[in-house]
């Protein structure tokens, strides 16, 4: 595999994804959106200012899990499925298709990173003028943490976008499992333990956080603010399971990094395997 190809072709993707107008939305957007939840996150209880690092990183993982996917699955969506007579002229020069896809998705990578670097870094640098740079280590923590589940989920959106082949079965795609693991994956679950017996249903419940990547990301998020328990019995089955947050972290790390390996390889053998 040829790397030079791969940084030229994601240093291409790169320069076009800064330059689109989705992904200067989503910066802009998502950097907003994080200063304001800073700002008025205890609004309810009475109190309008910025909140320390803790405080907005709690308030800000719902944000996160529910936002960052999209974005990231919807990019992905763009990038693989847009002018057809670019993709032909790509594909036809002397370059292999792995290099393509491993460039393409490096580029995309490259570009929603700087989407979150830029909202988490305006939130910070709010929070930190006005109130101080105690917690900063947790915020920074779950900038990683962000930055893996959009990883993991251009990965996913790489591979459902080669599946539709045409941009409107992609995206169809992409809404049915954005849908199914943001909103509908954890009421399956709870559903399916109803019907089972009760150390089969903890068993389910545990074994269910590593198939969704937007539960590891929520988990990790509690994690690094010191409670795992807060989510439920999956947080707290998982930090008892391996004895200590330590390991349960490098674990959940682990699964987000599983969950970008995994779907950019079966993405490889799709685009291996189609008829261009």
């Amino acid at each position: 595999m040829n790397c030079s190809a791969i940084f030229t072709i994601a240093s291409q993707e790169t320069r076009i994804n800064i330059r689109n107008r989705w992904t200067l939305l989503f910066a802009s957007v998502f950097g907003l959106l994080a200063v304001v939840i800073s700002y008025f996150g205890m609004v309810t209880e009475g109190y309008a200012g910025f909140q320390g690092f803790e405080r907005t990183t709690a308030s800000l993982l719902s944000l996160v899990v529910y936002l960052v996917p999209l974005v990231a699955l919807v990019m992905a969506t763009l990038s693989f499925t847009g002018d057809r007579g670019a993709a032909e002229l790509l594909f036809s020069q002397p370059v292999a298709r792995s290099e393509i896809l491993f460039g393409k998705f490096l580029g995309l990578f490259v570009s929603v990173l700087t989407a979150i670097l830029v909202g988490f870094g305006l939130a910070g640098t709010m929070i930190a003028s006005q109130v101080g740079t105690e917690g900063l280590l947790r915020f920074l923590s779950f900038t990683v943490i962000a930055v893996l589940l959009a990883s993991a989920f251009l990965s996913l959106g790489s591979l459902l976008a080669l599946l539709g082949a045409t941009r409107t079965r992609a995206f169809g795609l992409v809404l049915v499992v954005w849908f199914f693991l943001v909103l509908f994956y954890d009421l399956l679950v709870i559903g399916a333990c109803f019907l089972v017996k009760e150390r089969t249903a903890n068993m389910l419940i545990f074994l269910s956080l590593f198939g969704n990547p937007v539960d590891v990301a929520r988990i990790s998020g509690f994690l690094s603010l010191g409670d795992a328990t807060i989510f439920g019995g999956a947080g707290a089955a998982l930090v008892k399971f391996l004895g200590g947050r330590g390991l349960s972290e490098v674990a959940l790390v682990i699964t987000l990094v599983a969950w970008t390996v995994g779907p950019i390889l079966l993405a490889n053998r799709v685009l291996r395997k189609r008829d261009l």
